[in-house]
């Protein structure tokens, strides 16, 4: 089983960064389309950005400009810088492969707390 490991979220004021980072065991990241999806309360679960293998990036919704995803293939890692953050990105924030694989496993999630 695929084990993903979500870190580096927190409370931070409006306009603040945070740098999320995704570990992932096996060669997850470095074989597969990688994406960060968050979940705000009330919400469902949504895609903000994505990597191809190749390091083609695609990013949704507001977070265009904002966001920035990366990632280390050699530590099967992906990241999301995120810059000017406002109050309405508060979500738990997810990686996975993009497209999500139906019955794949999530991790713990990170929490992301923007104040205003």
């Amino acid at each position: 089983q695929v084990q993903l490991v979500e870190s580096g979220g927190g409370l931070v004021q409006a306009g603040g960064s945070l740098r999320l980072s995704c570990a992932a065991s096996g060669s997850l990241v470095s074989t597969n389309t990688m994406g960060w999806y968050r979940q705000a309360p009330g919400k469902q679960r949504a895609l903000v950005a994505s990597i191809t293998s190749g390091g083609s990036t695609v990013y949704f919704g507001s977070v265009k400009g904002r966001f920035t995803i990366s990632r280390d293939n050699a530590k099967n890692t992906v990241y999301l810088q995120m810059n000017s953050l406002k109050p309405e990105d508060t979500a738990v924030y997810y990686c996975n492969t993009q497209p999500y694989r139906t019955g794949g496993s999530w991790g713990q999630g990170t929490q992301v707390t923007v104040s205003s």
